[in-house]
């Protein structure tokens, strides 16, 4: 935060690995997408051309533009350390200011999430006014939605990444009905007491903010993998805190981190394909690559590596004293805490259900771990995919080849997203937020 870290620290230490996580998770992504584009390669590329790439040509370019804009909307942007302001009191306040602008740039457009305050995007000096939410936003989801599209350029078929992207859009508008939807209804406890509930639920929300704008950035924050906040996440309704969690859970594909959601959204299609082929029968192929037992214990590998690092961390947690002893809240609200921290690590999110105390040798840690798995072992079946497929021919497409572009596809990987992801998660979200929900319409509140 801005007490606790020096603008040298701020510009040389985190914002350079702003960057470079984010290009990065671009080289992972174009590495499993030179997998299909070519045929019979033993190479996917150059990581270290494709990092360079990724900074010099799509970040750097996007972070001036965007750092610009910031400044103009009422970002700081100096390195003087803060300045002096009087209150309406009278009273003399000392407000810190830096480098604001150009670390919430790369901050957004690299999918990173690390505030220059603490506060992060609540702060007005990061986000003054709706306008600069909103950009905010769309820093978020370009370079996202963009890889969708360049995919489909890179195997020369352009619907192929058209229909991932609207996949992703569709997952996303879903969430963002959701969370408003819970949002905007308020809290059931006060309306019986007599509270207005026009506004909404306005626990933990900026005014400027209000309850629509901070349902879309918490989807669009978690959705990415980001972990920036304009609200707090855990002050939100049941269900409407359910959606950011969901969304980490199922390794935040919609339309996920840079580079990350695209071959995230990748291997949920080799299973959808699979899927697709065992239905009717015939040896199932995409892009003119077929999909053999190998790839789909690769693809298994990877979407198994998320549920078993967040269940099995949380399950530990909720029998263990040293990991109930950090809860500031009960019942299943407690636990959606636990269960919040380790999908927003294991997702490398960073937001929180701040009611829980993660300072602690054993959350330090076990969450420590999370992140390395959730960056680390899903990543490595991913290349191996990446490279079986390089190495494999390119067969030409027929009539009983099944259309990965088409209104069909995009369903069926909507319910392969569905189905899986309920499986692995419904049993621990039915006792987190689910229950608290209705213990919440019966005025119990935790």
């Amino acid at each position: 935060g801005e007490s606790t870290m020096s603008h040298l620290t701020q510009m040389l230490g985190l914002t350079v690995h702003n960057f470079v996580s984010a290009a990065t998770g671009l080289a992972m992504a174009f590495a499993l997408v030179r997998g299909f584009s070519r045929a019979e390669s033993p190479t996917i590329g150059n990581f270290w051309v494709d990092l360079t790439r990724s900074t010099l040509y799509v970040l750097l370019p996007l972070s001036i533009i965007v750092a610009l804009a910031l400044v103009a909307l009422g970002v700081p942007q100096t390195l003087q350390g803060s300045i002096e302001a009087t209150t309406l009191e009278g009273a003399k306040q000392t407000l810190a200011i830096g480098p604001v602008a150009s670390q919430e740039a790369i901050k957004e457009l690299g999918t990173n999430g690390g505030g220059f305050f603490n506060a992060n995007s609540a702060h007005p000096f990061e986000s003054p006014n709706a306008l600069s939410n909103m950009l905010e936003i769309w820093a978020l989801l370009v370079i996202p939605f963009a890889t969708a599209f360049a995919f489909g350029r890179a195997v020369f078929d352009y619907r192929q990444g058209r229909a991932i992207a609207i996949t992703m859009m569709i997952v996303l508008v879903a969430g963002v009905s959701v969370a408003y939807w819970a949002e905007a209804g308020g809290n059931p406890l006060l309306i019986e007491i007599g509270v207005d509930p026009s506004p909404g639920n306005m626990e933990g929300k900026e005014v400027r903010f209000g309850p629509a704008m901070s349902a879309l950035f918490a989807t669009a924050t978690t959705g990415t993998s980001t972990g920036a906040v304009n609200s707090m996440h855990d002050s939100f309704m049941p269900l409407g805190g359910l959606v950011p969690l969901f969304n980490m859970l199922m390794g935040s594909i919609a339309p996920g981190g840079v580079g990350a959601g695209l071959y995230g959204f990748l291997v949920l299609a080799i299973i959808a394909v699979f899927i697709a082929g065992l239905m009717v029968g015939r040896t199932p192929e995409y892009l003119g690559k077929k999909i053999e037992t190998r790839e789909m214990k690769l693809a298994m590998l990877a979407v198994l590596i998320y549920p078993l690092s967040v269940l099995a961390f949380t399950g530990v947690s909720v029998m263990l004293q040293t990991g109930l002893a950090s809860l500031n809240n009960a019942g299943p609200h407690g636990l959606s805490e636990i269960l919040y921290a380790f999908a927003s690590a294991t997702d490398n999110n960073g937001s929180a259900f701040a009611g829980l105390t993660g300072n602690t040798p054993w959350y330090n840690t076990t969450l420590g771990v999370a992140m390395l798995l959730g960056r680390f072992a899903f990543v490595i079946p991913v290349l191996a995919i990446a490279g079986a497929f390089a190495a494999k021919k390119k067969g030409a497409a027929s009539v009983g080849t099944f259309p990965t572009h088409g209104p069909l596809f995009i369903g069926l990987l909507l319910g392969v997203i569905v189905v899986l992801y309920l499986l692995q998660y419904f049993p621990a979200l039915a006792l987190g937020p689910i229950v608290e929900h209705f213990a919440l319409l019966a005025g119990k509140t935790f």
